[in-house]
């Protein structure tokens, strides 16, 4: 029994609508808080800046984001190979981690280049932007699985769509997005019983990420075994193939064989996985709910889920069965290098898993505990998504204080010792990465007082110093827990007022892998600068 079942009326069809609505216009809402005036939507991207990487020269008269104290990610490698995709060219082998695995995933940054019109600036805009287009298009494609007419149906839908794998795909510019997409038409293609339409999607899906072709079984016959159907099958499976294996062929030709590609994907069955659930269960049992073990945790408890309601209930005639079987075996076998860091990319390389599980999960109010539980990791959308913080401080106060005349507002420079800004949904902070300074500009032409809100936050006990100047204004303990600063009526003198943080202990890297592992001393959280008044200024002729 469907719980939409006594909720078909007018009304209630209305009001399913109007939540896959809002779900769609939340995740509009929140890429729109990815764009960056000057950089576009590039912050998805997540280029690194932290050690000395080579660009392309195509990149080097575009302005685009930059994460400075990261690494960057997959996608910085893959989106220059948009703005660039022949490969023979010399600076872009250089700018590869390793181009001839890279250049095996062309499919989407080729398409980037066509919708960017070969323009650098165009290409990455059109690169940033291809996972939010295939998300909405995916979207619109699942209703034909689950449509608003029910709450099963929407927690299907959602759970899909906002899983983890899926909104990491899309935060960091991937290549699981768009290939979930091509291979739900293509299993919309067998269903409508045309087999060698979905063939070339495949095919085609290959060119896109390799582990596409898992699904490859769904080209299998269903239910009629006969010999000729056998033999059509096997000419598909072949046919479906045959695009990846002639280009990594050209590949090979052009750049030669790639050096360590796939070292450390695989391993024995499970021990990657164990390894990480005890990860993530001694992070949770170090930092509770607020440290990274907690959303690991629920992204293990998802997964399994999954896995155990598609190994425990074999359906060979369904097709998304014959999908998501391959993935859910691969998952077994994934080595420590996909579940590495956090989160992992074993959530992402498995997403068709999450598709399947929901289509296959069966209906009934028996079956809702493992319907919530294999979607629960739904709930770090919100997290996953996240823009990145271009600031961490915030003005209050009278605006004629805070800001002078030519409408130049308070202003706070970060030194060199504090990373990039960083915020959750209802905070901001910085880390340093030992005793770090920051200077506050007051625009004004006389001195403005100003009070000082903010939380300081430590990994480890230790004590922090806070000077302006050579005055020391505060000193105190600092832990996990935070520690809650209160600065009074300070006097900011007309232009820089230098204020530095000291610290009694050396920076520390967090104990467990997946956290970060930068070396961390304190966190400056929810800086606020409320401005109190400025000093009049001084009459004509009086002595300064």
């Amino acid at each position: 029994m469907e719980w939409s079942k006594p909720f078909l009326g007018r009304g209630a069809r209305i009001g399913y609508r109007l939540a896959y609505v809002a779900a769609v216009a939340f995740f509009l809402w929140i890429v729109a808080q990815c764009y960056i005036p000057g950089k576009g939507f590039t912050c998805l991207i997540i280029f690194g800046g932290a050690a000395p990487v080579q660009r392309i020269r195509e990149l080097q008269s575009v302005n685009f984001y930059v994460d400075k104290d990261s690494y960057g990610y997959d996608g910085q490698y893959y989106a220059q190979l948009a703005v660039k995709p022949l490969l023979m060219s010399r600076d872009l082998a250089t700018a590869e981690d390793n181009l001839p695995y890279r250049a095996r995933r062309i499919l989407f940054s080729g398409l980037a280049y066509l919708l960017g019109l070969g323009q650098p600036a165009w290409v990455l805009e059109a690169y940033a932007l291809e996972n939010v287009a295939a998300w909405l298009l995916l979207a619109w494609l699942l209703l034909r699985w689950f449509p608003p007419t029910g709450p099963g149906n929407l927690v299907r839908w959602v759970g899909t769509l906002f899983a983890w794998g899926l909104t990491t795909s899309v935060r960091q510019s991937l290549m699981d997005c768009p290939s979930l997409l091509m291979i739900a038409w293509a299993v919309l293609l067998l269903e409508q019983g045309r087999r060698w339409s979905a063939t070339c999607v495949l095919g085609v899906a290959g060119l896109g990420r390799e582990t596409n072709l898992l699904t490859l079984p769904a080209l299998a016959p269903g239910a009629d075994w006969s010999w000729a159907e056998v033999g059509r099958a096997a000419v598909r499976l072949v046919l479906a193939v045959v695009p990846l294996a002639v280009w990594v062929a050209c590949i090979w030709w052009i750049c030669g064989q790639p050096s360590n590609a796939g070292v450390g994907n695989f391993g024995p069955p499970f021990v990657a996985y164990l390894a990480k659930w005890f990860e993530a269960w001694r992070s949770f049992r170090l930092g509770g709910w607020d440290s990274l073990g907690g959303w690991l945790l629920i992204m293990l408890v998802s997964l399994t889920v999954q896995l155990l309601v598609i190994l425990l209930r074999p359906r060979w005639t369904q097709p998304w069965w014959r999908v998501g079987a391959p993935f859910a075996v691969l998952l077994i076998f994934l080595g420590p290098a996909v579940w590495d860091g956090f989160p992992g990319a074993a959530a992402r390389v498995v997403v068709p898993l999450t598709l399947a599980f929901n289509v296959l999960v069966p209906r009934g109010l028996r079956w809702w505990p493992v319907l919530l539980l294999g979607n629960l990791s739904a709930v770090s959308a919100v997290d996953e998504l996240r823009p990145p913080a271009l600031e961490s401080y915030r003005l209050e106060g009278p605006v004629n204080v805070w800001r002078a005349p030519d409408e130049q507002p308070i202003s706070v420079a970060f030194g060199g010792a504090w990373y990039e800004p960083e915020k959750s949904r209802r905070e901001y902070w910085r880390w340093s990465r030992g005793p770090a300074e920051l200077r506050i500009h007051n625009p004004q032409a006389v001195p403005v007082e100003v009070n000082l809100r903010f939380d300081l936050r430590a990994l480890d006990e230790r004590r922090v110093r806070i000077y302006q100047g050579a005055a020391l204004r505060w000193e105190g303990p600092v832990n996990r827990a935070g520690t809650a600063v209160r600065l009074a009526r300070m006097r900011l003198t007309p232009g820089d007022n230098p204020w530095r943080f000291e610290t009694d202990r050396p920076p520390i890297v967090p104990e467990t892998e997946i956290e970060s592992q930068r070396p961390l001393a304190f966190n400056l959280r929810n800086f606020v600068i409320e401005a109190v008044r400025a000093e009049p200024a001084p009459a004509a002729g009086a002595r300064p």
